[in-house]
């Protein structure tokens, strides 16, 4: 016996260094260059100057809860400062970011449209070979910037240089055990429309949807609204086999195939809900051999998803679930919200599993059979959100969820900030633009590229001004995280807790929740002809804003404008007093540009991104400050630009557009240009 043990800890350790050997940094030095490869492919190169000769190498290889880590430490003998540079290699799709936080400022929730360049990047993280490595290094001491084709210059100034390197970090790390990111993309495209729920319910009519796809058409379409989605209500109950759902009920007498026409026809994408419950009880004794059996032959039932389909019986996908989606996808549905999905876990399956232990049923198989059938009929051209509650089970399946309970959840945005636009399309759930919340749940959603989903009845786009929140937060533009790691974690520690529970009757302890734990969202754009930062306040309880805390250079001088007042706050040096909120917005939008020696570009009106997204081209020239810009139809667009004293403004060109106002207040210039078709326009401002 004792022999045997001694044989399986042998085997065992065996194991574990292969499994190193396999999945971590075999370090190569060659006189003052040092090479890092993983699995015979080269990540990094670096030269190290100033003390090379004494620089001493040393591992660490551990392995925690089936997670590898490996922190490689560069240490002169004489413990000597020295100096590395070196270019980290990734993959398509890679991005910089922070690793851990390590700094005790703000909790800010950081994404990036495009490459980022933050100071307070320590890290490279390459989606698709799903490994994290950072430096245990901050600026100014320390400094890691993008380049083209995929790689990352990093330059370092210490006497110890720690490095760490997690295989599979999302996957293991960060416990997604179904996270293969090659076998899958990332949506790309902005997910922006309206949604039926929170406005009808389910009394919602075949009128209620054509009137609200008429007025949509007319009041946002032109915006980026691009999906009409019906939610509950137009089914039969009790829902039961697929002609429940295809045939609907006499509240759409012309069917859903001519409601999805009808959306289409006025230029959207048309998006429907369905769920995985099953609810009538003669279809399921008719059909037993579709549905999990207890111990006695009783079939199965539980609350809110009623009878368990047998995801792991063949006859059931090709029964229950594949007409529903084959028609649907037949009748040009775009965007498919999939709904019930916790229920059909806890109160079916774990509820249920001692049923599919004896049957030889692994649970998250026939979990994810069901929805991979929706996949394949629906195809990976088509929209699939999984609802409600966050679903690690389905990553890779799904290419949104919604991380929480039935309301916006702004508490959902820092809880699982790392996975947006990594894992899938974090959905907050929809938008109601209430005097209230409109200003903060657009902003918030924009700034994060999440999901937006409006949900007010059609008459509030006609009378309230506050359609203006959702006009100037579409489209979302597509964003990566600026953290892997959640901004607060109290939620996604617990992930592996979805496997222990039989009840999602309300949210669990790992489902986002509602109130918010931050109110700081910032957004890093970085466009061919310039960086600059966005930043939204929620909320009054940071009074002061560092700019070191934002990733910002201390020693330069930054221009702030505030989005929705459109208020000058002057030019800010290390930190930042961001003042009152206005009612009338109840939150801040602040846009950071960095003060050059000349007249520049403050913002825009069109977008919360103050130019990201209809900017073509900004460029200062022979004293001239250029841009081509993407007009709305009929929509006044206005640019405000920055003059230091001294500039005198000699003349204003505009091309393809009409100037209805040219008007100076202190330091700020007020550009006001309308065009009565959607057009690309150039202006023209020249200074003597």
């Amino acid at each position: 016996m004792k022999k045997l043990m001694i044989a399986l800890f042998a085997c065992f350790l065996m194991g574990t260094q292969n499994l190193y050997a396999q999945e971590t940094i075999q370090v190569t030095q060659k006189k003052d260059s040092l090479f890092f490869s993983v699995q015979n492919k080269l990540i990094l190169k670096a030269v190290v100057s100033g003390n090379a000769s004494k620089l001493q190498i040393h591992e660490h290889h551990s392995s925690l809860n089936n997670a590898v880590y490996q922190t490689i430490s560069l240490v002169p003998s004489d413990f000597k400062r020295f100096s590395f540079k070196a270019i980290v290699m990734a993959d398509e799709g890679s991005i910089a970011c922070e690793s851990d936080r390590w700094n005790e400022g703000l909790s800010i929730v950081r994404h990036t449209v495009g490459k980022s360049f933050n100071l307070l990047n320590n890290a490279v993280y390459n989606r698709n070979e799903d490994w994290l490595l950072s430096f245990d290094a901050a600026y100014p001491a320390f400094s890691l910037q993008p380049q083209d084709n995929d790689l990352y210059q990093v330059q370092v100034v210490k006497s110890e240089l720690i490095i760490r390197f997690k295989p599979r970090y999302y996957q293991q790390h960060r416990g997604l055990s179904y996270f293969k990111p090659k076998e899958y993309q990332i949506w790309k495209k902005p997910v922006v429309g309206w949604c039926s729920w929170f406005a009808y319910f389910d009394n919602v009519t075949e009128t209620d949807m054509h009137r609200t796809a008429d007025v949509l058409s007319t009041k946002l379409k032109k915006y980026g609204l691009d999906y009409i989605q019906i939610d509950d209500g137009y089914q039969q109950v009790p829902i039961g086999m697929p002609d429940t759902w295809i045939h609907a009920n006499k509240k759409f007498p012309n069917g859903m195939g001519n409601l999805a026409k009808y959306i289409s026809s006025k230029g959207f994408q048309p998006g429907i809900w369905t769920n995985v419950s099953f609810a009538d009880s003669a279809a399921a004794y008719q059909h037993k051999d579709l549905f999990i059996k207890t111990a006695n032959n009783e079939l199965a039932l539980g609350n809110w998803v009623g009878y368990v389909m047998n995801g792991a019986n063949k006859t059931t996908i090709e029964q229950l679930i594949k007409p529903i989606y084959a028609e649907f996808n037949k009748e040009g549905w775009q965007y498919f919200k999939l709904d019930a999905l916790r229920h059909l876990k806890y109160e079916g399956y774990n509820t249920f599993s001692k049923d599919l232990q004896r049957d030889k049923i692994n649970k998250n198989e026939a979990y994810r059979n069901v929805v991979k059938e929706v996949r394949n009929q629906i195809g990976k051209d088509k929209f699939l959100m999984a609802c409600w509650g966050i679903r690690p089970e389905l990553v890779g399946l799904a290419d949104g969820c919604r991380i929480g309970n039935d309301g916006y959840s702004y508490a959902g945005l820092a809880q699982f900030n790392s996975y947006n636009n990594i894992i899938w399309r974090n959905d907050p759930d929809h938008i109601v633009l209430s005097a209230k919340e409109a200003y903060r749940s657009c902003s918030a959603t924009s700034l994060t590229g999440s999901l937006f989903m409006l949900t007010d009845q059609p008459e509030l786009y006609e009378k309230s001004n506050l359609i203006d929140a959702a006009i100037r937060s579409i489209p979302v533009l597509m964003t990566s995280p600026g953290q892997v790691y959640d901004v607060d974690p109290s939620r996604s520690s617990l992930i592996a807790q979805v496997e222990t529970e039989m009840s999602g009757s309300g949210p669990r302890p790992f489902d986002a929740s509602t109130t918010t734990t931050t109110g700081l969202f910032q957004m890093d754009i970085n466009k061919p002809y310039e960086n600059w930062t966005v930043l939204g306040r929620l909320d009054e309880r940071d009074k002061l804003i560092p700019l070191k805390d934002l990733g910002l250079d201390v020693k330069k001088e930054y221009l702030v404008f505030e989005f929705w007042s459109k208020h000058f706050r002057g030019i800010q040096t290390k930190q930042f007093v961001p003042g009152a909120i206005d009612t009338a917005f109840n939150c801040q939008v602040f846009c950071f540009r960095e003060k050059q020696d000349h007249p520049q570009l403050l913002a825009t009106n069109r977008h919360i991104s103050c130019g990201a997204l209809e900017l073509e081209k900004l460029q200062w020239n022979n004293h001239r400050l250029s841009g081509i810009s993407n007009l709305v139809a009929n929509d006044l667009y206005t640019i405000y630009i920055y003059e230091p004293a001294g500039a005198q403004m000699q003349e204003v060109k505009i091309i393809g557009a009409a100037m209805t106002e040219n008007s100076k207040s202190g330091e700020i210039r007020k550009i006001s240009i309308q065009s009565t078709n959607a057009a690309a326009i150039s202006w023209e401002i020249s200074y003597q």
